[in-house]
């Protein structure tokens, strides 16, 4: 009897803590830190192309999005554009983080449409 209730006991305080937890994609940091980061502006974006391209100082930036937020043009991001790799970037326009990849980085504006045609050619 002693075996049931602890084993009870353990199972219920196991499902209680493990159910607690879930993935928040929404900004719990201190919007200070991403605004401080690279700012971005959206030059193209297709709803038909997972790839868009962001206009930053440096440059252009193709970016490949990895969770189907396919901003709009216009739209403003902040994060890390100067380097290749899978990263978060924040829009301050509805507060969330987007997921991407930056395929290629500092391109003049005609090397940018090139690979746009390129990866988005149907």
């Amino acid at each position: 009897m002693k075996k049931i209730f602890t084993l009870s006991v353990i199972t219920l305080i196991s499902i209680t803590f493990l159910s607690s937890c879930y993935k928040h994609t929404y900004i719990d940091q201190d919007e200070r830190y991403w605004l401080s980061q690279e700012r971005g502006q959206v030059v193209y974006s297709s709803p038909t192309c997972d790839f868009y391209v962001v206009q930053t100082y440096n440059g252009y930036e193709v970016i490949h999005s990895w969770d189907g937020y396919r901003p709009f043009e216009g739209t403003i991001l902040y994060g890390n554009f100067s380097s290749y790799g899978s990263r978060s970037f924040y829009s301050p326009e509805n507060g969330a983080l987007v997921s991407g990849e930056v395929i290629d980085y500092w391109l003049s504006y005609g090397a940018a449409q090139d690979e746009i045609n390129q990866y988005c050619s149907y």
